[in-house]
């Protein structure tokens, strides 16, 4: 609790109206690859409480965020309660609509056991890429948390697979300590597979 109300981020949250300190790990992150821009379609899946839909609001962009917990209103988003492994309900809603950006900052309840969380959230990883494959325009932009394990490496090679440049980064917002990371895809090449 200490480390949580003496964190600078933190600090900056309330002071910037921000919902979450992880708005400013997206702040880095387009900072360093230009990620945002105003009138881009985006999607901000695992949205809540919403910190990242703020940010790529504020740039102007057309955000729906989806999650399967609540979200309050964020002026300028649209909220979709969904859990994004039901593919086929949101391939319904949305129709033949692409996205510009599709960004996840999605993670599990942690439990403690760095192995098993690291299988957890690798299968988030999935879901998001899954959803990716089907709503991204071709040269879009894909952002995606992990934590970095065994199975890390496997999923940055297939996202080579599908984008022109894949880079690691690491916002300094992000505590040193943790393993986590963030995948960027930049220049989606490929979006015709099989359900």
């Amino acid at each position: 609790m200490h480390r949580h109300l003496n964190d600078q981020y933190v600090q900056k949250t309330n002071k910037d109206s921000y919902r979450s300190r992880s708005a400013y790990k997206l702040i880095e992150i387009d900072n360093k690859f230009k990620l945002l821009q105003a009138g881009q379609k985006i999607v901000d899946l695992g949205a809540s409480p919403g910190g990242w839909s703020q940010v790529a609001s504020q740039k102007g962009a057309k955000v729906i965020a989806i999650d399967i917990k609540p979200v309050n209103t964020i002026s300028g988003v649209k909220y979709i309660q969904y859990n994004i492994n039901e593919l086929e309900t949101l391939r319904e809603r949305f129709k033949d609509q692409k996205f510009d950006v599709i960004l996840s900052d999605m993670a599990p309840e942690s439990c403690g056991l760095k192995s098993l969380d690291h299988i957890r959230i690798m299968l988030l990883c999935e879901a998001a890429l899954n959803f990716a494959k089907h709503f991204l325009i071709y040269g879009g932009k894909f952002v995606v948390k992990i934590f970095q394990g065994e199975s890390d490496k496997d999923f940055y090679n297939e996202l080579k697979k599908m984008f022109k440049i894949v880079k690691y980064f690491k916002p300094k917002s992000s505590r040193s300590e943790s393993t986590e990371m963030y995948l960027v895809g930049l220049d989606f090449i490929s979006n015709s597979f099989p359900i």
